[in-house]
């Protein structure tokens, strides 16, 4: 199984319009009639019981497109479905996609934990153009957010509504996670988000492009094509976006595979939306931890969530080469651990 996490990525400065108001000519007043005021019939709105129903309609609704999408889906998405699930079924069966979030086999230290920090959140595993990088990734300075997390969800036609709210009570629970790991605010936004969260067939994916211009203005061509050629051996991504030439995240758009079986679905959303918060970089020295390509974990541990509280010290600013960040890092994975847990 592969996550692949882009980091940081620019996008061009917003461009702002300046809308001149508009001016009547200048005229001799005229006197203007008053209209009577006429009353208005009375209006209590709808009933609960219509709501009720509306919801009901609208839920029914939702449900035959999937079932419809579904029956159209191409024999490669269908395919794909069980080559995920037997995917799932063979880490399983080899002990990895563990969910302990303290693993007593696997303890950590101040120096692994510095170590990791500056292996996951000071490198990124992609460099320019969406090419992987070499080892143990490319040097890059510390990146994260500073404006609120606002998590948008987005689904594909063939997620019926049990589904995509089971998603949402998911993403919107893990928001909370992370926002208590890191201390930013972080939630779950009906729209307008700034971290998008998409649901995707494998049909529905190639076809994304014009919406994600939508939903990221400025977003380069060549990451809509890695998005919507997504190996099949990839179950998810993140794309992190910052204005222009600055370190500190805007922007963020997660695709998770809606194929995937309901294990693999929680590790996208526990990895992609760490990963989407500024540790963008995977280390095979990481352990236990969910930012190592073995799969050994499938869920948040407390190293990462140790590596999320570093992150977001005010101790560190975006921009921090790894050589400034170090002795800070140091510093404060000593105090972590030296706190109960």
């Amino acid at each position: 199984m592969s996550h692949r996490t882009d980091g940081l990525r620019s996008l061009p400065l917003l461009a702002l319009l300046a809308l001149a108001a508009c001016q009547a000519p200048e005229t001799e007043p005229q006197p203007v009639p008053v209209p009577r005021p006429v009353a208005r019939p009375q209006d209590d709105g709808p009933s609960q019981a219509e709501l009720r129903k509306a919801r009901a309609e609208r839920n029914r609704a939702a449900n035959a497109a999937a079932s419809q999408a579904l029956t159209q889906a191409s024999l490669a998405s269908t395919a794909q479905r069980d080559f995920y699930a037997r995917a799932e079924r063979a880490l399983l069966d080899q002990g990895r996609l563990r969910r302990e979030r303290v693993p007593l086999d696997a303890p950590i230290d101040e120096d692994a934990l510095t170590r990791d920090f500056i292996a996951i959140a000071l490198r990124d595993e992609y460099g320019a153009g969406g090419i992987q990088a070499r080892d143990s990734g490319t040097p890059a300075p510390l990146r994260r957010w500073q404006d609120p997390v606002r998590i948008q969800m987005e689904f594909g036609a063939v997620v019926d509504v049990a589904t995509r709210r089971a998603y949402r009570v998911e993403v919107s629970q893990f928001a909370a996670r992370l926002a208590q790991a890191t201390g930013h605010s972080v939630s779950l936004a009906e729209n307008g988000g700034n971290f998008v969260v998409m649901v995707l067939s494998d049909d529905e994916r190639r076809a994304i492009g014009p919406r994600l211009a939508q939903l990221v203005p400025g977003i380069p061509a060549q990451d809509i094509a890695v998005m919507q050629a997504l190996d099949a051996d990839n179950f998810c991504t993140v794309f992190a976006y910052s204005r222009g030439a600055s370190p500190v995240y805007s922007n963020a758009v997660a695709l998770i595979r809606a194929e995937l079986p309901p294990l693999l679905q929680t590790s996208c959303i526990h990895e992609e939306l760490a990963q989407g918060m500024g540790l963008a970089n995977d280390s095979p020295d990481a352990r236990p931890s969910i930012f190592n390509d073995d799969e050994e974990f499938a869920l948040l541990t407390r190293h990462d969530e140790l590596l999320l509280r570093i992150l977001y010290d005010p101790r560190l600013r975006p921009g921090m080469s790894a050589a400034e960040a170090e002795p800070i890092v140091r510093r404060i994975a000593a105090e972590l651990l030296a706190q109960s847990i």
